[in-house]
């Protein structure tokens, strides 16, 4: 039977063979994975249509149509057990230079190797002085020297007659000192290399394309405000445990800051539209990209109706996101569509940021580290979890008004937890 490259999504049309999890000769399972595929907007698992043994065709870093045979499965050798190997007979060292009448070669390292057969050393000959007999680069260096000297007062077995002693030259300026030059040290195996070029994946291709588009053709601009985090981290002290038993998942700080956002969108709904030509097309539904982060690069896969969706609902669907995200599983529709972005820089330490939009979308919220901080509240310093955010925006579409005022509402929701839990 043949394996395919499957359709991911009807505007992508080639793909690359990012890795084979198994070699031509394996003998493969009925939905065992095989392969990881990479497209421009995601990466997946290829798997077994049946049992069999393999043949792969397409090699890794290859790319591929979508719907071309990259590997095929024998379903005839499915049943027959792998033969064992028979160990291979390996005959001393010793023995096999006592067959061929030469010494054996001492150990030695393959840059060792390679050195002593760039400078024209017999190994054979040599006795190594490192641990065990090796024999290092000095030997080979010292094995080199004393072959090139020249032989000093050596006198031969069969002497010649000695040539007629030739006049004594006639004075003159003295000879000029040559000076000699160092030869270079071939440079050895395994050394590290200082410059390291590898094609980009068609998922960071993408990626950087869509970053420079922002760039180009929109007019973006960010905002930025500050969110006191006391009572929502109080919230999530006082019920989280409760709500993990009953709903089998953390209370985390994303479906909270979903639900503020959601309910700030329908009083600023500017910021949940987009432009198409020259209409605004405004949403009137939320449908929330979240930011995940992966060894590929960003994706944002997307909560469909997130305004009607209970916090427990949110929280497993992020969670079931990013179990796709890990696994190479996430599908293209889950990735589609999407009218605003939240991208929680927190996780990885960031302080502040300028998240850069998700087009065509109009506004996306950067949330960013908490980090405890002296404030002043009713005229007096305390100290207070803080968390800075960031709103960037399409400033063709959303003006600097409505852009500060879903900000400050987002703030104020965040704050005071308890108004946007019971409007919900």
């Amino acid at each position: 039977m043949d394996i395919k490259v499957p359709t991911v999504g009807e505007s992508v049309f080639e793909a690359v063979v990012a890795r084979w999890l198994r070699k031509t000769g394996d003998v493969v399972a009925k939905d065992e994975p095989l392969c990881e595929i990479e497209t421009d907007k995601v990466t997946l698992e290829v798997t077994a249509d049946g049992d069999g043994v393999l043949t792969v065709l397409s090699q890794e870093g290859e790319t591929v149509k979508i719907g071309a045979v990259i590997a095929t499965i024998d379903d005839r050798g499915a049943a027959e057990p792998p033969k064992a190997k028979a160990p291979k007979a390996e005959a001393p060292k010793a023995e096999a230079a006592e067959e061929t009448g030469k010494k054996p070669t001492p150990p030695m390292s393959p840059s060792g190797r390679k050195l002593a057969r760039e400078l024209g050393v017999e190994t054979r000959e040599l006795q190594g002085s490192g641990r065990g007999g090796r024999v290092t680069k000095a030997d080979l260096l010292r094995a080199e020297a004393e072959r090139t000297a020249p032989a000093e007062g050596a006198t031969s077995e069969e002497p010649e007659a000695a040539p007629p002693t030739p006049p004594p030259p006639a004075p003159g300026p003295p000879p000029v000192a040559t000076k000699e030059v160092p030869r270079p040290e071939p440079r050895q195996e395994g050394a590290e290399q200082r410059v390291v070029r590898k094609p980009m994946t068609p998922i960071r291709k993408r990626i950087a394309e869509r970053l420079v588009s922002v760039r180009q053709q929109t007019a973006m601009l960010t905002t930025f405000n500050e969110a006191d985090m006391t009572q929502l981290m109080l919230l999530r002290k006082k019920h989280g445990e409760f709500f993990q038993k009953r709903h089998n998942v953390k209370l985390g700080l994303m479906s909270l800051f979903v639900r503020a956002c959601c309910a700030a969108l329908k009083e600023f709904p500017e910021v949940n539209a987009s432009i198409e030509g020259d209409d605004i097309v405004y949403h009137n539904y939320c449908d929330i990209g979240v930011a995940v982060g992966s060894d590929k690069g960003l994706v944002v896969p997307v909560l469909r109706g997130a305004d009607s969706m209970t916090l427990a609902g949110i929280e497993q669907t992020i969670a079931q996101f990013a179990e796709k995200v890990r696994s190479n599983k996430i599908a293209i529709a889950d990735l589609e569509g999407g009218t605003f972005t939240i991208s929680n820089g927190g996780v990885y330490g960031s302080m502040l940021s300028t998240p850069i939009l998700n087009p065509p979308q109009s506004g996306v919220l950067g949330m960013h580290a908490i980090q405890e901080r002296a404030v002043v509240v009713n005229s007096q310093i305390v100290v207070r979890p803080m968390m800075y955010l960031a709103l960037s925006y399409d400033h063709r579409l959303v003006d600097g008004k409505g852009a500060v005022g879903f900000l400050k509402r987002v703030k104020e929701y965040i704050e005071e937890p308890e108004e946007m839990l019971l409007e919900g």
